[in-house]
């Protein structure tokens, strides 16, 4: 993975994902909106390390262990 690629692309792909995630959990389709949420919320994490934005980095970096708690209950229920 090219870091060009990285930069012309995480930003959509996790905005896909996060917005994927935000209509899954309107349609009360759990767990796997957790799962596309938090992989969106991931993507956006690194695209606000990368680019050094730190509103990005608290925003989307807060919210990784919001989902790690959701991601426990679903495997340790």
């Amino acid at each position: 993975m090219t870091m060009k690629f990285i930069k012309k692309y995480l930003k959509w792909l996790s905005t896909f994902l996060v917005l994927t995630g935000i209509l899954l959990t309107n349609l009360n389709m759990y767990p796997v909106n957790i799962m596309f949420h938090g992989a969106g919320v991931v993507g956006w994490t690194i695209a606000g390390f990368i680019s050094k934005d730190k509103a990005i980095l608290t925003n989307f970096g807060l919210q990784i262990p919001l989902f790690i708690i959701g991601f426990y209950q679903i495997l340790v229920p």
